[in-house]
């Protein structure tokens, strides 16, 4: 019944969608012209703006182009007034009338050149959108719609930014560095802590930051590709308290609530904001926490180190949205403050503590088959995680001189997580207990040395220590095929262990026809230590510790390096050739047997950048590499790594060699109407570590193993098109990959695997200034794979949104959803979704009353179906229930 409710209220929803889109359509208005001065000469990105008479509300604006020509379209009638303002120029005025009838209306303009002196006037600019150099400037009021609550949906509303399911922020396909508050950096790429929970109202103007650089005294050296985000507050937004609370609970609902304060002080000197959260609604406050508590960057030494664990009971979760599947009862404490300290010092202090109980539900039927060998294997299984995690970072900025500048920055991260599992397998009931302890150590130092307006200098040091101890246990012992025992239970103690050190000198020179000349010399060390003692129990008396499943291995690498990279410009082209030296002194100690290895090898690089005009860009690079082994890839015996899974690395060192190649095409710039983007990129791995598995019924026991060639190739391409008759953006998405590698299975001779996987799909998105507003979707996807037989999918996405601001006051939001998968029964291949989130405003920027309802049809299960080179698997996994939360927001 819900299905045919669904389709009906889509039909009506897309039916008024069409006739809104005609009335568009049939009652618009073009105005279209040229902007010249008195000398008759073009006039380039002038700023016309459509603004009723006597009013500074803005209806409809453009920019002039190259020729001076303008255009802009407006669904409004009555009495208007059009403005013409340009730098250095006098704004002009003409007045207009616009009946309901649809037409197109010629209106030039003549500007008359007045000098200005800068130093005397203060500009100030309302266009939308002001692009100065490497500075896009989004006037907020200009596309806010009413319905924003925090900094997430208000960037949802910028064109060219987008906001992933997650909360990742992307500019056109590029994730961002950081969003700042007035300049200033709380959560680098944590900033999901930030745009999920304050208020978007203190807002003013989001800037967009491109070439971004994170250290101020490289802007303008470096070639940086990065993009940031600043968010620029209202004047009475600064240098006082202010914040809001917001509180829910169920009304129909068993036991849901929702809880969330912020608390902020946004002041020239000292910024504050503190966070508090909880909720069992399945919402997560912070995003991916590890953004916080690890460095994913590539700027300093030490970024993307981190210990390294086998063991664990994650689970694979449905690409739906994260509350529909996160059974949780979070609660989230985060206090954080950048104090300046003089002109030349600056501190900034970040704490958080975050508690979640997370329970996950699914049911399987896996069907493997491989090498003659076949059988099927029934799983009803409930995981249910308590996390602890408590994060302090110190970040100290010191201004030594106008060029000079040293950082310190201390992480210190401890957590705590205990997991448990109840499974039924086949018709055994078995229980698995996992607890996990982290603490992590991270020290860094970085001075900077301006040397002139065109060469720097940095040096880096890194040192960090991470320790993971792990105890598992397992209720049953189903390994009877692989020992001899009358063990009836089993466990595994695990050591990991990481200790980082580094020190590099990095020196950038930029010559006088614009070439820069980037050398980094450096050293790092790394030792990881894993232990691993499996043990087989009856009751609680050991009765085996095998050996060929226990670990006691160390592992050293000392990488000394040099990175040389030379980009040239020659016009319109960048040649960048690059080229990278390690000298490798790698240790191995496993129990009592050490060695040792000294490889070195070089790794080149070759870049070309070709710039057609303004609006073609090409980019093709090619590069060759070898990465050395790590502590996962070079141990010696089994691991116990989860239910039913043993796994072994090579026991040995190994250095792999791989090839890429990359080609990308980009038209447009930004805040065109029309933008494309498309890459395709090629890889050989000459050396890769593949399995040689044995697979069975109860158990599964993988080594790693090294093979020669693998291919792997991927494509995408997006097109964006802006109609501004409809004042809708239209993106475009095609892609897909191909791979082919090798691997055993069941004492089977080297076999190939293939993959395919093709996908495309669109996007429309609206932008009335009107009552409402759209946004709809769809993506499918193809997914093949073939080795001895041949198993395919095809699966589809789909989603209407829509967004009603009535008046001031009153606003909702409905979201659905539809999933669809082909190969699955056709009474279960077909999933829908809705959402409804409606505000009603009892006083502006003061109390507010929402009523929240998530999954109104009241989907609660979800069954999904995957294949692989070993298996085929159709996994149904339980889902949030539908709930109504009546909730009530104060801002103060």
């Amino acid at each position: 019944m819900h299905k045919i409710v669904f389709f009906i209220c889509s039909l009506f929803n897309l039916t008024a969608v069409l006739l809104l889109l005609g009335t568009f359509s049939l009652a618009q208005t073009t105005i279209k012209g040229t902007i010249t001065d008195t000398n008759g000469q073009a006039v380039v990105a002038a700023n016309v703006v459509l603004k009723p008479e006597n009013s500074q509300s803005i209806i409809a604006y453009a920019y002039s182009d190259e020729n001076g020509n303008y255009e802009l379209t407006t669904t409004k009638t009555g009495n208007f007034v059009l403005s013409y303002s340009a730098l250095n120029y006098e704004t002009a005025t003409i007045e207009v009338l616009l009946v309901s009838e649809s037409q197109t209306l010629l209106k030039d303009a003549m500007l008359t050149y007045k000098a200005i002196a800068l130093n005397e006037v203060v500009i100030e600019s309302s266009r939308p959108i002001t692009i100065k150099n490497d500075k896009i400037v989004f006037d907020v009021k200009a596309f806010a719609q009413g319905n924003e609550e925090v900094v997430e949906d208000l960037l949802k509303k910028l064109p060219g930014l987008t906001v992933d399911s997650d909360g990742t922020i992307k500019a056109g396909n590029q994730e961002v560095e950081k969003v700042m508050v007035d300049n200033d950096d709380f959560f680098e790429k944590g900033y999901k802590v930030l745009t999920k929970n304050m208020p978007s109202s203190p807002i003013e103007k989001v800037e967009l930051l491109q070439r971004y650089s994170n250290n101020k005294h490289l802007k303008g050296i470096e070639n940086s590709d990065k993009v940031a985000l600043n968010l620029v507050l209202k004047e009475d937004a600064k240098r006082q308290w202010f914040g809001n609370f917001q509180l829910g609970y169920g009304l129909v609902s068993e036991n849901r609530y929702e809880g969330r304060s912020n608390l902020m002080n946004f002041g020239k000197k000292n910024k504050y904001y503190f966070l508090t959260s909880v909720n069992n609604t399945g919402e997560t406050a912070t995003g991916d926490v590890s953004h916080l508590i690890y460095s994913f960057g590539d700027e300093t030494i030490g970024d993307h180190e981190k210990n390294q664990t086998l063991l664990g009971l994650d689970v694979y979760v449905p690409q739906l949205k994260q509350k529909r599947v996160n059974f949780n009862n979070a609660e989230l404490l985060s206090l954080n403050s950048i104090f300046t300290l003089s002109q030349k010092m600056k501190l900034k202090a970040l704490a958080f503590i975050n508690q979640d109980e997370n329970q996950f539900y699914r049911n399987s039927m896996q069907s493997f088959f491989a090498n003659n060998t076949s059988f099927q294997n029934k799983e009803d299984f409930a995981l249910r995680k308590n996390i602890l995690v408590g994060f302090g970072k110190i970040d100290f900025d010191y201004d030594i001189s106008p060029t000079k500048a040293i950082q310190l920055v201390s992480k210190l991260n401890i957590s705590r997580n205990k997991d448990r599992s109840d499974l039924l397998f086949n018709d055994d009931l078995l229980q698995e207990r996992l607890t996990s302890n982290n603490q992590l150590f991270d020290q860094k130092l970085v001075f900077t040395n301006k040397l002139s307006a065109t060469k720097a200098m940095l040096f880096s040091a890194r040192a960090i220590n991470e320790k993971t101890p792990q105890a598992y246990t397992l209720n049953q012992f189903l390994y009877n095929d692989l020992f001899i025992t009358n063990a009836d239970n089993l466990a595994q103690i695990n050591e990991n262990k990481m200790d980082f050190y580094g020190v590099e000198g990095y020196l950038l020179d930029r010559k006088k026809k614009g070439d820069l000349l980037e050398i980094k010399i450096g050293d790092q060390y790394r030792r990881d230590i894993l232990h691993s003692n499996f043990q087989l129990k009856n009751a609680n008396q050991l009765t085996e510790i095998p050996v060929d499943y226990q670990n006691k291995t160390t592992y050293g690498v000392n990488d000394l390096y040099a990175h040389l990279k030379y980009t040239y410009r020659f016009k319109k082209i960048n040649l960048v050739p690059q080229v990278n030296v390690h000298q490798f002194s790698n240790t191995l100690a496993s129990f009592e047997i050490k060695t040792t290895q000294n490889p070195f090898f070089v790794a080149p690089k070759l870049s070309v950048e070709y710039e057609v005009d303004k609006k073609n860009k090409l980019l093709a690079s090619y590069a060759f590499n070898r990465t050395n082994a790590t502590i996962v890839d070079v141990y010696s015996n089994y691991v116990h790594s989860g239910f039913r899974s043993f796994t072994k690395g090579t026991g040995t060192f190994n250095q792999l060699d791989a090839s890429n190649a990359l080609l990308s095409y980009t038209y447009g710039n930004w805040g065109d109407k029309f933008f494309a983007n498309t890459f395709v990129m090629y890889t050989q791995n000459h050396d890769f570590l593949s399995t040689n598995a044995i697979i069975a019924q109860n158990y599964s026991q993988s080594e790693k193993i090294v093979i020669k060639n693998r291919a792997f190739a991927t494509f995408s391409t997006s097109v964006d098109y802006y109609f501004r008759g409809i004042a809708s953006n239209l993106k475009l998405l095609f892609g897909g990959s191909t791979s082919n590698y090798k691997n055993r299975v069941n004492h089977s001779s080297l076999r190939e695997v293939k993959n395919n996987l093709f996908h495309y799909g669109f996007e429309l998105r609206s932008g009335f200034k009107g009552i409402f507003n759209y946004h709809v979707g769809t993506k499918w996807e193809y997914n093949e794979v073939k080795t001895t037989l041949q198993n395919s999918f095809t699966n589809a996405t789909s989603f209407l949104d829509l967004s009603f601001v009535i008046n001031s006051k009153f606003n909702f939001q409905i979201q659905s959803e539809r999933y669809y998968f082909g190969n699955l029964d056709s009474s279960n291949n077909t999933y829908y979704f809705a959402d409804l989130e409606a505000k009603y405003t009892i006083k502006e920027n003061k109390l507010s009353f929402f009523l929240s309802g998530n999954n109104l049809f009241n989907t609660t299960t979800f069954r999904n179906y995957s294949i692989s080179d070993i298996s085929i698997s159709s996994t149904e996994y339980r889902l949030q229930p539908r709930y109504l939360l009546l909730k009530m927001e104060y801002r103060f």
